[in-house]
């Protein structure tokens, strides 16, 4: 066992019953960071799915080491709010790189680990893909919103234009959107917007700069910063790895 897993097992009220469900979980990514969002252990899954080498590679490192910058400043927002309140996040909608690099929404449960002192020294993630024809969370506005943005990716601009077609108001589809997934409808449209446009660079041959265009960006150079900065590589880079060249 790594030192630092050593020094923080030993912290824990519980640690057994921890380690005896880190890899007995299929389908499931489990991880565990302390209070300065340092990685302490991980399924299998969860290293492979960032690319970890090896679990001595692995333990000690953040998500910094492994995903966009955004995507951190996400992560690490709400691992904060689960530490400093000591209260669980249930089912929160993300979204993750799949296999293939492609943007996926993930559901994310963030549970605080506390310390034989009482105090909480980590958080504790689980984390499952989301499938839209069985789960019950894009539900209501949610599930409309996301529908409507998906089928009118060159209409709708503006988070006024989102309510309108989701049949609510604006006030009431930011407040449902923060609720729900911790996201602003501009990043909600930004995050659709790229997903399609990912899925094009993929299975089209279309220019990059004409891909821009059609999934609502005003140019590709505001593309490829709002692609790089929640993928972690440019549109060039996508299409090039997703076909194995």
């Amino acid at each position: 066992m790594h030192p630092f897993q050593k020094q923080f097992y030993a912290r824990m009220a519980e640690p057994q019953s921890l380690a005896a469900v880190l890899d007995h979980l299929p389908g499931v990514f489990f991880l565990v960071k302390d209070t300065e969002g340092r990685f302490v252990t991980a399924n299998a899954a969860t290293r492979e799915r960032l690319g970890a080498r090896s679990e001595s590679t692995f333990v000690g490192t953040t998500d910094a080491d492994y995903v966009p910058l955004e995507l951190v400043k996400d992560f690490r927002e709400d691992d904060l709010r689960v530490i400093r309140s000591g209260k669980p996040m249930l089912n929160r909608m993300e979204a993750w790189l799949d296999e293939q690099g492609q943007l996926q929404w993930f559901v994310t449960t963030k549970l605080p680990l506390k310390g034989k002192n009482g105090r909480c020294i980590g958080v504790m993630a689980v984390i499952r893909q989301h499938d839209e024809r069985r789960s019950h969370h894009f539900t209501g506005e949610i599930a409309e919103t996301v529908a409507c943005l998906r089928a009118n990716l060159h209409k709708i601009k503006t988070a006024a234009q989102l309510a309108r077609a989701a049949g609510t108001s604006e006030r009431s589809l930011r407040r449902r959107l923060q609720q729900m997934l911790g996201i602003t409808p501009y990043e909600l449209m930004l995050r659709i917007r790229i997903e399609a446009a990912a899925k094009a660079l993929a299975s089209s041959t279309a220019s990059i700069g004409d891909i821009a265009l059609d999934h609502g960006f005003c140019d590709q150079s505001s593309f490829t910063r709002h692609f790089r900065e929640r993928t972690g590589q440019t549109p060039r880079q996508f299409r090039l790895r997703h076909r194995g060249t």
